[in-house]
């Protein structure tokens, strides 16, 4: 018998939050009866590209989602699903976006459509109108509504429509025991680093405006006016780098700042880490900071961070109200000695093991295969 075929929807397959959620997911659910597909709403290939397709995984590319070319891709996406009539299941990540797809899903009459919010906010761009118009069509198409958090449920389908339909609050679950404390990976991280005696700050993210990079380094410039010894460890790649790299050079930080770039160890890289910050202006989650607790990290965070990403009471929340000053007042009095407490992780729900079950049940029984699917 041929596994059913679930068509994920995403932006593109790199290692972003989402995305590696997704291959957690689909490294451990039964390939014999799950398949997983993608439809990426961008040319070029991602990080995960090439392992999807060693899984037996299919990739369709969909031009990039864009307000002037709405009637050609929708034309785009009504042709694909007269084409690929074998999807029974549509599960779509790209948040208000989603509703494109769902809706070219339900002319099609595919009988399970999930949307799935990953967020809890949105910059108030040239683009927020038509995010607007994209969430009035969304409800209606979806049939199935997930979300990574209770603030990223309601900030997508509505306050009101939360009360009322069930949310399924699907956790960004990770491989906890990847990231369980390893002191001889921290030492040998540490001195490939040569950060062997340092007090060592990390933090992982695409180099965006969510992210808010500009006042990570102001609070780090303050931090290291009073501990020299401090380091920052930078990971991850994206459009706003090359004025980080400017702004490290003009607060003189350029030996005390470490870019690493887009990596594939983040388990390992952690184990070198005494405390993670995180001040983004808006989350779904931040499955980051789960990675963090995993690896017994103290992390301190932006209050546009659910307060559900606390799972080990290891998590400081501070508002981005308050000055870079403040903030390094609190890293400087954290206590960066690990917790290492990865079962609490596990038995609150973000372990893979612990919801990879409940998913592949859910995709079969959407195709009306009642049988258990084992891991």
């Amino acid at each position: 018998m041929e596994p059913i075929r679930v068509l994920q929807v995403v932006t593109i397959m790199n290692r972003g939050g989402l995305e590696t959620m997704l291959m957690n997911y689909y490294r451990e659910i039964d390939r014999s009866k799950i398949q997983f597909d993608f439809m990426v709403n961008r040319p070029e290939r991602g990080d995960y590209d090439d392992e999807i397709e060693s899984m037996g995984g299919r990739i369709y590319r969909m031009p990039p989602i864009r307000p002037g070319s709405y009637n050609r891709y929708f034309t785009l996406l009504d042709k694909f699903f007269e084409q690929h009539n074998e999807y029974k299941v549509v599960h779509a990540h790209i948040n208000e976006n989603s509703a494109f797809v769902l809706r070219s899903a339900n002319k099609a009459g595919v009988p399970c459509r999930v949307s799935h919010s990953h967020l809890a906010g949105l910059p108030l761009d040239i683009k927020y109108p038509f995010r607007l118009y994209a969430r009035l069509h969304l409800n209606k198409n979806a049939n199935h509504f997930f979300a990574c958090s209770n603030e990223a449920g309601e900030w997508l389908f509505g306050k009101e429509f939360a009360k009322k339909q069930d949310i399924r609050i699907f956790k960004n679950a990770i491989n906890c025991n990847q990231f369980k404390f390893n002191q001889d990976i921290r030492k040998k991280v540490r001195k490939e680093l040569n950060i062997e005696d340092k007090f060592v700050i990390g933090h992982v993210g695409r180099f965006n405006p969510q992210k808010n990079h500009s006042f990570l380094l102001d609070i780090f410039y303050e931090v290291y006016k009073k501990n020299n010894n401090a380091i920052l460890l930078l990971v991850g790649q994206g459009d706003l780098v090359n004025e980080i790299k400017r702004k490290v050079e003009k607060l003189n930080l350029n030996h005390a700042v470490i870019f690493l770039g887009m990596r594939t160890d983040i388990a390992d890289l952690m184990q070198s880490m005494d405390l993670f910050l995180f001040p983004s202006l808006y989350e779904g989650l931040g499955v980051v900071l789960i990675e963090a607790q995993a690896s017994g990290i103290k992390c301190i965070t932006s209050t546009g961070t659910p307060r559900e990403a606390d799972v080990t009471d290891s998590v400081e929340f501070l508002s981005l109200d308050l000055s870079a000053e403040e903030w390094a007042k609190q890293i400087l009095e954290t206590n960066s000695n690990r917790n290492l407490d990865i079962q609490r992780i596990k038995d609150r729900g973000y372990d893979v093991e612990s919801n990879i079950e409940w998913l592949g049940n859910f995709y079969l029984e959407q195709t009306g295969i009642k049988e258990g699917v084992l891991v």
